[in-house]
């Protein structure tokens, strides 16, 4: 084509040069967005510290906002520099910071589905640590709230984790003792909220509560929806991965030779 032949007259090749802006544009994008989260995990992290309850870093969106941010923000940016400069060494960076995250991932992918039952038990003894904590981490409290609404469900592993927490244990005092947080219970949208309907329902039977309140755990609730749901489980992944792979400098360190023959729009042109 015309356009082509006249970059490589120039000494400038077509591919070499569509690799180049691919790179640039992606590695602008993920950096603008790496920006972005770590503009929200620095104000989240501020909020957390002034209302701060607790002195671990327990599930905290902030520290994870901050490090994923911090993370892309840098990666990003050495490539996007490196593309623009035609820098070798950044390049260089910027190629092995993404095999690696792309071979983490992949490990960590197929570990869990190898380790399925482990994994799950893993999350199930985090939530009920946190569940401890519920009223102490306004983090983790929001995010369980509406998980357990979402995905219409009650505590990690099952509703009697609730017993764990100081407030909700049958022992304790009270008018939360011996019961579950409102967002266990079973509601039609457009109720209004009845913040004691779990009350006195950890001491009885499964079979007495299901009508009252959700009683499946919330981290089976979810690995079944992924079950249900794995087009869009898959598509997630492939969301996560593809970029990266497409990001991937595959030949932007070393630009391909120009041809010394040439054919500029029907004539031979010796370079």
């Amino acid at each position: 084509m015309c356009g082509a032949s006249w970059l490589r007259r120039r000494g400038i090749n077509p591919g070499y040069l569509a690799l180049k802006l691919t790179l640039g544009v992606f590695s602008t994008l993920f950096w603008l967005l790496g920006l972005l989260i770590l503009c929200i995990g620095i104000y989240a992290e501020v909020e957390r510290q002034q209302n701060k309850t607790m002195d671990s870093l327990f599930l905290a969106p902030a520290i994870i906002l901050l490090l994923l941010g911090l993370s892309m923000f840098t990666v990003s940016f050495a490539g996007m520099v490196g593309a623009l400069r035609d820098n070798r060494l950044l390049l260089k960076v910027f190629k092995w910071t993404l095999v690696t995250v792309v071979v983490l991932q992949l490990v960590f992918i197929i570990v869990s589905l190898l380790c399925q039952n482990k994994v799950l038990l893993l999350f199930k003894a985090n939530v009920r640590e946190g569940i401890k904590h519920y009223y102490d981490d306004l983090d983790f409290k929001n995010i369980l709230d509406r998980i357990q609404v979402k995905f219409s469900c009650c505590g990690g592993d099952e509703y009697m984790d609730w017993a764990v927490n100081q407030y909700h244990a049958c022992d304790a005092p009270g008018p939360m003792a011996c019961g579950v947080p409102y967002t266990c219970c079973m509601s039609k949208q457009g109720d209004v909220i009845n913040t004691q309907c779990g009350y006195q329902t950890l001491h009885k039977e499964r079979f007495e509560v299901d009508t009252i309140i959700y009683v499946r755990g919330c981290v089976d609730a979810i690995s079944l929806w992924f079950m249900d749901n794995i087009g869009i489980t898959v598509g997630i992944l492939a969301a996560l991965l593809l970029p990266q792979d497409y990001s991937y400098p595959h030949r932007c360190c070393t630009p391909p030779p120009i041809p010394t023959n040439l054919k500029v729009c029907g004539s031979t042109t010796a370079l």
